[in-house]
Protein backbone atom coordinates (compact mmCIF):
# COMPACT_ATOMS: atom_id res chain seq x y z
CA UNK A 1 0.00 0.00 0.00
CA UNK A 2 2.79 2.43 0.96
CA UNK A 3 4.71 1.61 -2.20
CA UNK A 4 1.69 2.47 -4.34
CA UNK A 5 1.25 5.77 -2.50
CA UNK A 6 4.92 6.68 -2.98
CA UNK A 7 4.70 5.89 -6.70
CA UNK A 8 1.57 8.04 -7.08
CA UNK A 9 3.08 10.97 -5.16
CA UNK A 10 6.35 10.71 -7.13
CA UNK A 11 4.45 11.17 -10.41
CA UNK A 12 2.61 14.15 -8.92
CA UNK A 13 5.90 15.79 -7.90
CA UNK A 14 7.58 15.22 -11.25
CA UNK A 15 4.70 16.78 -13.18
CA UNK A 16 4.23 19.77 -10.88
CA UNK A 17 5.00 23.18 -12.48
CA UNK A 18 3.74 26.18 -10.45
CA UNK A 19 2.88 29.53 -12.02
CA UNK A 20 3.11 31.52 -8.78
CA UNK A 21 4.69 31.57 -5.35
CA UNK A 22 1.32 30.75 -3.83
CA UNK A 23 1.12 27.48 -5.75
CA UNK A 24 4.66 26.58 -4.70
CA UNK A 25 3.82 27.25 -1.03
CA UNK A 26 0.81 24.98 -1.32
CA UNK A 27 3.13 22.29 -2.69
CA UNK A 28 5.49 22.68 0.29
CA UNK A 29 2.66 22.41 2.80
CA UNK A 30 1.18 19.37 1.07
CA UNK A 31 4.39 17.36 0.94
CA UNK A 32 6.90 18.87 3.41
CA UNK A 33 4.70 20.50 6.06
CA UNK A 34 4.42 19.25 9.68
CA UNK A 35 1.13 17.63 8.73
CA UNK A 36 2.19 16.83 5.15
CA UNK A 37 2.20 13.59 3.19
CA UNK A 38 5.82 12.76 3.92
CA UNK A 39 5.24 13.07 7.68
CA UNK A 40 2.23 10.79 7.28
CA UNK A 41 4.25 8.21 5.32
CA UNK A 42 6.96 8.10 8.00
CA UNK A 43 4.26 7.51 10.61
CA UNK A 44 2.95 4.59 8.51
CA UNK A 45 6.50 3.27 8.15
CA UNK A 46 6.67 2.59 11.89
CA UNK A 47 3.89 0.01 11.56
CA UNK A 48 5.25 -2.13 8.71
CA UNK A 49 7.01 -5.45 9.24
CA UNK A 50 10.82 -5.62 9.61
CA UNK A 51 11.09 -7.34 6.19
CA UNK A 52 9.27 -4.47 4.44
CA UNK A 53 11.30 -1.83 6.27
CA UNK A 54 14.47 -2.95 4.47
CA UNK A 55 13.07 -2.02 1.05
CA UNK A 56 10.62 0.73 1.97
CA UNK A 57 13.14 2.64 4.06
CA UNK A 58 15.40 3.40 1.13
CA UNK A 59 12.44 4.21 -1.15
CA UNK A 60 10.92 6.55 1.43
CA UNK A 61 14.18 8.45 1.97
CA UNK A 62 14.64 8.89 -1.81
CA UNK A 63 11.08 10.16 -2.07
CA UNK A 64 11.69 12.73 0.67
CA UNK A 65 14.88 13.91 -1.06
CA UNK A 66 12.98 14.21 -4.37
CA UNK A 67 10.32 16.43 -2.79
CA UNK A 68 12.89 18.67 -1.07
CA UNK A 69 15.02 19.00 -4.22
CA UNK A 70 11.97 19.80 -6.35
CA UNK A 71 10.84 22.48 -3.92
CA UNK A 72 14.24 24.17 -3.77
CA UNK A 73 14.64 24.09 -7.55
CA UNK A 74 11.21 25.62 -8.18
CA UNK A 75 11.78 28.24 -5.50
CA UNK A 76 15.02 29.38 -7.16
CA UNK A 77 13.33 29.53 -10.54
CA UNK A 78 10.52 31.73 -9.28
CA UNK A 79 12.96 34.03 -7.46
CA UNK A 80 14.98 34.57 -10.66
CA UNK A 81 11.83 35.17 -12.73
CA UNK A 82 9.83 37.68 -10.70
CA UNK A 83 8.15 39.08 -13.76
CA UNK A 84 6.46 35.72 -14.43
CA UNK A 85 4.93 35.70 -10.95
CA UNK A 86 4.05 39.36 -11.17
CA UNK A 87 2.30 38.85 -14.46
CA UNK A 88 0.02 36.26 -12.89
CA UNK A 89 -0.75 38.51 -9.96
CA UNK A 90 -0.93 41.88 -11.77
CA UNK A 91 -2.82 41.85 -15.06
CA UNK A 92 -2.27 45.61 -15.51
CA UNK A 93 1.39 45.07 -16.43
CA UNK A 94 2.27 45.50 -20.15
CA UNK A 95 2.60 42.40 -22.27
CA UNK A 96 5.94 40.90 -23.20
CA UNK A 97 7.54 42.43 -26.26
CA UNK A 98 8.62 40.42 -29.26
CA UNK A 99 11.31 40.95 -31.82
CA UNK A 100 10.26 41.82 -35.36
CA UNK A 101 11.50 39.58 -38.11
CA UNK A 102 12.91 40.68 -41.44
CA UNK A 103 11.91 40.19 -45.03
CA UNK A 104 13.89 37.65 -47.03
CA UNK A 105 16.42 39.29 -49.39
CA UNK A 106 14.78 37.56 -52.36
CA UNK A 107 11.43 39.07 -51.38
CA UNK A 108 12.99 42.51 -51.07
CA UNK A 109 14.50 42.34 -54.55
CA UNK A 110 11.41 40.73 -56.06
CA UNK A 111 9.24 43.56 -54.73
CA UNK A 112 11.69 46.17 -55.98
CA UNK A 113 11.69 44.65 -59.48
CA UNK A 114 7.90 44.55 -59.50
CA UNK A 115 7.71 48.19 -58.41
CA UNK A 116 10.05 49.31 -61.21
CA UNK A 117 8.04 47.59 -63.92
CA UNK A 118 4.72 48.68 -62.42
CA UNK A 119 5.83 52.27 -62.92
CA UNK A 120 6.36 51.40 -66.59
CA UNK A 121 2.80 50.14 -66.91
CA UNK A 122 3.41 46.40 -66.54
CA UNK A 123 0.84 44.31 -64.68
CA UNK A 124 1.54 41.10 -62.73
CA UNK A 125 0.48 37.71 -64.11
CA UNK A 126 0.80 34.33 -62.40
CA UNK A 127 0.37 30.70 -63.40
CA UNK A 128 0.72 27.12 -62.08
CA UNK A 129 4.08 25.66 -61.10
CA UNK A 130 3.05 22.23 -62.47
CA UNK A 131 2.76 22.58 -66.23
CA UNK A 132 1.94 20.51 -69.29
CA UNK A 133 4.23 20.08 -72.27
CA UNK A 134 2.34 22.55 -74.46
CA UNK A 135 2.66 25.57 -72.19
CA UNK A 136 6.16 24.77 -70.94
CA UNK A 137 7.74 23.74 -74.25
CA UNK A 138 5.75 23.23 -77.46
CA UNK A 139 3.96 26.58 -77.65
CA UNK A 140 7.31 28.28 -77.04
CA UNK A 141 8.85 26.82 -80.21
CA UNK A 142 10.35 23.70 -78.56
CA UNK A 143 9.29 20.93 -81.00
CA UNK A 144 9.40 17.29 -79.90
CA UNK A 145 12.97 15.95 -79.84
CA UNK A 146 14.30 19.46 -80.47
CA UNK A 147 17.84 19.79 -79.03
CA UNK A 148 16.84 23.10 -77.41
CA UNK A 149 14.92 21.07 -74.81
CA UNK A 150 18.27 19.89 -73.49
CA UNK A 151 19.00 23.48 -72.44
CA UNK A 152 16.72 22.92 -69.45
CA UNK A 153 17.08 19.74 -67.39
CA UNK A 154 13.50 19.15 -66.30
CA UNK A 155 11.81 17.54 -63.29
CA UNK A 156 9.12 15.38 -64.93
CA UNK A 157 6.09 14.28 -62.94
CA UNK A 158 4.24 12.04 -65.40
CA UNK A 159 4.01 11.25 -69.08
CA UNK A 160 0.83 10.64 -71.06
CA UNK A 161 0.81 8.26 -74.00
CA UNK A 162 -1.09 9.08 -77.21
CA UNK A 163 -3.66 6.41 -76.31
CA UNK A 164 -4.63 8.05 -73.00
CA UNK A 165 -8.30 9.11 -73.33
CA UNK A 166 -7.73 10.10 -76.92
CA UNK A 167 -5.64 13.11 -75.81
CA UNK A 168 -2.43 14.25 -77.38
CA UNK A 169 0.79 13.03 -75.84
CA UNK A 170 2.39 15.39 -73.37
CA UNK A 171 4.60 15.42 -70.31
CA UNK A 172 3.59 16.92 -66.98
CA UNK A 173 6.51 18.62 -65.24
CA UNK A 174 7.55 21.29 -62.80
CA UNK A 175 7.86 24.41 -64.91
CA UNK A 176 11.38 25.29 -65.99
CA UNK A 177 10.58 28.97 -66.57
CA UNK A 178 7.70 31.37 -66.09
CA UNK A 179 7.42 31.75 -69.87
CA UNK A 180 4.51 29.32 -69.58
CA UNK A 181 2.54 32.16 -67.97
CA UNK A 182 3.15 34.25 -71.09
CA UNK A 183 1.58 31.53 -73.23
CA UNK A 184 -1.47 31.31 -71.00
CA UNK A 185 -1.89 35.07 -71.08
CA UNK A 186 -1.68 35.28 -74.88
CA UNK A 187 -4.05 32.34 -75.31
CA UNK A 188 -6.65 33.86 -73.01
CA UNK A 189 -6.68 37.44 -74.30
CA UNK A 190 -5.97 39.83 -77.12
CA UNK A 191 -3.08 42.29 -77.56
CA UNK A 192 -1.82 44.60 -76.29
CA UNK A 193 -0.08 42.72 -73.44
CA UNK A 194 2.31 44.36 -71.01
CA UNK A 195 3.00 42.10 -68.01
CA UNK A 196 5.66 40.59 -65.80
CA UNK A 197 5.51 37.05 -64.43
CA UNK A 198 7.32 36.49 -61.09
CA UNK A 199 7.48 32.96 -59.70
CA UNK A 200 9.45 29.91 -58.65
CA UNK A 201 10.87 27.54 -61.26
CA UNK A 202 12.66 24.19 -61.11
CA UNK A 203 15.56 22.60 -62.99
CA UNK A 204 17.44 19.42 -62.26
CA UNK A 205 20.84 20.99 -61.69
CA UNK A 206 23.68 20.30 -59.29
CA UNK A 207 23.52 22.61 -56.29
CA UNK A 208 26.49 24.97 -55.97
CA UNK A 209 27.34 28.56 -55.12
CA UNK A 210 26.04 29.61 -58.55
CA UNK A 211 23.18 27.15 -59.21
CA UNK A 212 20.27 25.46 -57.45
CA UNK A 213 17.52 22.97 -58.32
CA UNK A 214 14.88 25.65 -57.67
CA UNK A 215 15.11 29.39 -58.04
CA UNK A 216 12.99 32.45 -58.78
CA UNK A 217 12.40 34.33 -61.99
CA UNK A 218 10.73 37.46 -63.23
CA UNK A 219 9.83 37.33 -66.89
CA UNK A 220 8.29 40.10 -68.92
CA UNK A 221 6.20 40.34 -72.07
CA UNK A 222 5.15 43.28 -74.21
CA UNK A 223 3.09 42.61 -77.35
CA UNK A 224 1.50 45.37 -79.43
CA UNK A 225 1.69 46.91 -82.87
CA UNK A 226 5.08 48.29 -83.95
CA UNK A 227 7.07 47.04 -80.93
CA UNK A 228 10.80 47.06 -81.76
CA UNK A 229 14.10 45.90 -80.33
CA UNK A 230 14.83 49.53 -79.46
CA UNK A 231 11.80 49.45 -77.12
CA UNK A 232 13.25 46.36 -75.46
CA UNK A 233 16.68 47.93 -74.95
CA UNK A 234 15.36 51.19 -73.52
CA UNK A 235 13.04 49.33 -71.13
CA UNK A 236 15.91 47.24 -69.80
CA UNK A 237 18.33 50.19 -69.63
CA UNK A 238 15.81 52.00 -67.45
CA UNK A 239 15.33 48.90 -65.28
CA UNK A 240 19.07 48.49 -64.61
CA UNK A 241 19.61 52.13 -63.71
CA UNK A 242 16.63 52.06 -61.33
CA UNK A 243 17.83 48.86 -59.67
CA UNK A 244 21.61 49.33 -59.47
CA UNK A 245 21.95 53.09 -59.78
CA UNK A 246 23.69 55.51 -62.11
CA UNK A 247 27.09 54.44 -63.38
CA UNK A 248 26.13 50.79 -63.91
CA UNK A 249 27.38 49.64 -67.28
CA UNK A 250 25.22 47.51 -69.57
CA UNK A 251 26.00 45.44 -72.65
CA UNK A 252 23.97 43.17 -74.93
CA UNK A 253 25.40 40.03 -76.51
CA UNK A 254 23.77 38.00 -79.31
CA UNK A 255 22.37 34.70 -78.04
CA UNK A 256 19.83 32.01 -78.86
CA UNK A 257 16.47 31.18 -77.31
CA UNK A 258 13.84 29.09 -79.13
CA UNK A 259 11.02 31.53 -78.36
CA UNK A 260 12.70 34.82 -79.36
CA UNK A 261 14.36 35.99 -82.59
CA UNK A 262 16.63 37.91 -82.52
CA UNK A 263 17.79 37.01 -79.00
CA UNK A 264 20.33 38.55 -76.65
CA UNK A 265 21.79 38.24 -73.19
CA UNK A 266 22.27 41.34 -71.10
CA UNK A 267 25.27 41.83 -68.82
CA UNK A 268 25.87 44.47 -66.16
CA UNK A 269 29.15 45.51 -64.61
CA UNK A 270 29.92 43.45 -61.52
CA UNK A 271 29.06 45.43 -58.39
CA UNK A 272 31.04 43.08 -56.14
CA UNK A 273 34.49 43.61 -57.65
CA UNK A 274 33.68 46.88 -59.52
CA UNK A 275 34.89 45.33 -62.76
CA UNK A 276 38.25 44.16 -61.39
CA UNK A 277 37.32 40.46 -61.60
CA UNK A 278 36.05 38.01 -58.97
CA UNK A 279 34.51 34.55 -58.64
CA UNK A 280 30.98 35.90 -59.17
CA UNK A 281 31.81 37.42 -62.56
CA UNK A 282 34.30 34.69 -63.45
CA UNK A 283 37.00 37.35 -63.41
CA UNK A 284 35.52 39.11 -66.44
CA UNK A 285 34.07 42.18 -64.72
CA UNK A 286 30.61 41.41 -66.18
CA UNK A 287 27.65 39.39 -64.91
CA UNK A 288 24.82 38.16 -67.12
CA UNK A 289 21.50 38.95 -65.41
CA UNK A 290 18.86 38.23 -68.04
CA UNK A 291 18.00 36.91 -71.47
CA UNK A 292 15.74 38.76 -73.87
CA UNK A 293 14.63 39.12 -77.47
CA UNK A 294 11.79 39.73 -79.87
CA UNK A 295 8.98 37.20 -79.56
CA UNK A 296 9.31 34.62 -82.32
CA UNK A 297 6.42 34.83 -84.85
CA UNK A 298 5.81 31.09 -84.38
CA UNK A 299 5.08 31.67 -80.69
CA UNK A 300 2.58 34.40 -81.51
CA UNK A 301 0.91 32.15 -84.05
CA UNK A 302 0.78 29.24 -81.59
CA UNK A 303 -1.13 31.51 -79.20
CA UNK A 304 -3.60 32.70 -81.81
CA UNK A 305 -2.02 36.13 -82.44
CA UNK A 306 -1.43 37.46 -85.94
CA UNK A 307 2.37 37.87 -86.33
CA UNK A 308 1.84 40.09 -89.37
CA UNK A 309 0.03 42.66 -87.25
CA UNK A 310 1.67 42.35 -83.86
CA UNK A 311 5.24 42.18 -82.60
CA UNK A 312 6.59 41.98 -79.10
CA UNK A 313 9.55 41.49 -76.84
CA UNK A 314 10.16 39.20 -73.88
CA UNK A 315 12.80 38.96 -71.18
CA UNK A 316 13.55 36.78 -68.19
CA UNK A 317 15.83 37.20 -65.20
CA UNK A 318 16.81 35.16 -62.14
CA UNK A 319 16.08 36.97 -58.87
CA UNK A 320 18.89 35.13 -57.06
CA UNK A 321 21.54 36.41 -59.49
CA UNK A 322 20.30 39.98 -59.19
CA UNK A 323 20.15 39.72 -55.38
CA UNK A 324 23.72 38.40 -55.32
CA UNK A 325 24.90 41.53 -57.08
CA UNK A 326 22.72 43.98 -55.17
CA UNK A 327 23.73 42.75 -51.70
CA UNK A 328 27.13 41.30 -52.69
CA UNK A 329 26.21 37.75 -51.68
CA UNK A 330 28.63 35.23 -53.13
CA UNK A 331 26.75 31.97 -52.48
CA UNK A 332 23.09 31.61 -53.50
CA UNK A 333 22.70 28.53 -51.29
CA UNK A 334 22.36 30.97 -48.39
CA UNK A 335 18.93 31.98 -49.69
CA UNK A 336 17.38 28.58 -48.89
CA UNK A 337 19.30 27.53 -45.75
CA UNK A 338 17.28 29.75 -43.36
CA UNK A 339 20.38 30.64 -41.34
CA UNK A 340 19.22 33.25 -38.80
CA UNK A 341 22.65 34.89 -38.80
CA UNK A 342 22.30 35.55 -42.53
CA UNK A 343 18.67 36.68 -42.45
CA UNK A 344 19.22 39.11 -39.55
CA UNK A 345 21.44 41.21 -41.81
CA UNK A 346 18.30 42.35 -43.63
CA UNK A 347 16.33 43.25 -40.50
CA UNK A 348 16.61 46.99 -41.11
CA UNK A 349 14.99 46.50 -44.52
CA UNK A 350 11.56 45.73 -43.06
CA UNK A 351 8.93 48.47 -43.15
Amino acid sequence: MMQEQITQYTTEINTFHPDSAAELEAFRIRFLGTKGLIKDLFDQFKTVSPEEKRTLGKTLNEFKQLAETKYQSLKEQLETQPEKTALKDDLTLPGEGFQLGSRHPLSLVRNEIIDIFKRLGFIIAEGPEIEDDWHNFSALNFPEEHPARDMQDTFFISKKSPADSGEAAGDIALRTHTSSVQVRMMEAGKPPFRAIMPGRVYRNEAISARAHCFFHQVEGLYVDENVSFADLKQTLYHFVLELYGEGTKVRFRPSYFPFTEPSAEMDVSCSICKGAGCQMCKYSGWVEILGCGMVDPNVLENCGIDPEKYTGFAFGMGIERITNLKYQIRDLRLFSENDIRFLKQFQTEIS
